[in-house]
């Protein structure tokens, strides 16, 4: 009988303690489902709030971590007719990544962008949906407007830098590490800011004093509280996470005078409540990743074995964009 190995958190815990590699038996896929071979996976930020239970979807342990990953199918259950054994295929999903082998559903599956590598494959699709999403879907943002991305150099930050330029807005990008910020000038980024630092007065400086029309903020705390100083007439605040630990609170006279909009993105939510809109937009993702417009920016990369060393790495801000953990073929 055929095992394989997966990260498993058995247990919640602040340090990662309840995370252990187990051996499970591979069973064939169900139906609807693909087995898939993997040959990377890429953390994101959401992998360890689960595993603290501070994420808005708390998944019941023991479960599998991970929510993005890449690999080969190896075998295709009853009704999947639109793949086969060989094709290369990326997917996201909430948890069950970090895993030798994986069964997913079909609908999930995306094709490998051509000419990608296996790190690449693995770490694109829950940076560009989020982008999308905040980008596009809820923040309509236009050619010639102004995007201020926070978290720049993080995955998901650095997905919405290509697509802001993409786009033909005038990209503002913030981090905390210099050296890691000259990463995204090529990606698209046309001024580069200390989110540390007055940031606020400098976006208002670099509009004329009109500031930014869409806030692309994964960050909250202090850096939300910031954005509301130098966000425009009319603007459009993406509220897309917290990775600063603190939830900021918003007074509504401000919202009223400035006349902005506070958003919420939950890119993976958005479709699963709007089913009718999920191949358009899934489409329009995957047009965009063919073009080249997204590329992740991959900052470490672990073997399989080092799986917990990767995610103390990305507890630790270790590497700016994806952490992306490998499997050998073979």
């Amino acid at each position: 009988m055929t095992t394989y190995r997966a990260l498993q958190c058995d247990a919640l815990s602040n340090d990662l303690s309840g995370l252990h590699f187990v051996e499970r038996t591979a069973t064939p896929p169900g139906p609807g489902q693909v087995a898939i071979q993997m040959r990377a996976m890429a953390l994101n930020f959401p992998d360890l709030l689960m595993t603290r239970g501070g994420y808005q979807h708390k998944p019941e342990v023991p479960y599998v971590v991970g929510m993005e990953g890449a690999g080969v199918i190896t075998d295709v259950g009853e009704g999947v007719t639109a793949w086969k054994a060989g094709d290369a295929v990326c997917f996201s999903n909430l948890v069950g990544a970090i895993a030798e082998r994986n069964l997913v559903p079909a609908s999930a599956l995306e094709p490998v962008p051509a000419g990608w590598d296996w790190a690449s494959a693995a770490g694109w699709r829950v940076g560009a949906v989020t982008a999308h999403a905040a980008l596009v879907v809820r923040g309509q943002l236009k050619a010639g407007e102004t995007v201020l991305v926070h978290g720049a150099t993080g995955g998901m930050g650095a997905a919405a830098v290509q697509l802001g330029a993409h786009l033909g807005a005038r990209v503002i990008a913030t981090g905390t590490r210099p050296d890691w910020m000259e990463l995204l000038k090529p990606m698209g980024a046309h001024h580069l800011l200390s989110s540390r630092g007055t940031f606020q007065d400098e976006v208002k400086a670099i509009t004329g004093g009109a500031g930014a029309d869409v806030i692309y903020d994964p960050v909250g705390g202090d850096v939300f509280d910031k954005s509301t100083k130098c966000i425009a007439f009319g603007g459009r605040l993406m509220v897309v996470g917290f990775a600063a630990g603190r939830i900021p609170t918003l007074a509504a006279n401000h919202v009223l005078i400035k006349t902005y909009s506070v958003v919420g993105v939950r890119a993976g939510e958005w479709m699963r409540k709007r089913p009718h809109e999920a191949p358009a937009i899934r489409a329009e993702i995957n047009a965009l990743a063919a073009q080249g417009v997204f590329k992740p920016l991959i900052g470490a990369r672990y073997s399989f074995d080092q799986a917990i060393d990767a995610l103390r790495a990305l507890e630790a801000r270790e590497a700016p964009g994806k952490i992306v953990i490998g499997i050998r073929e073979g």
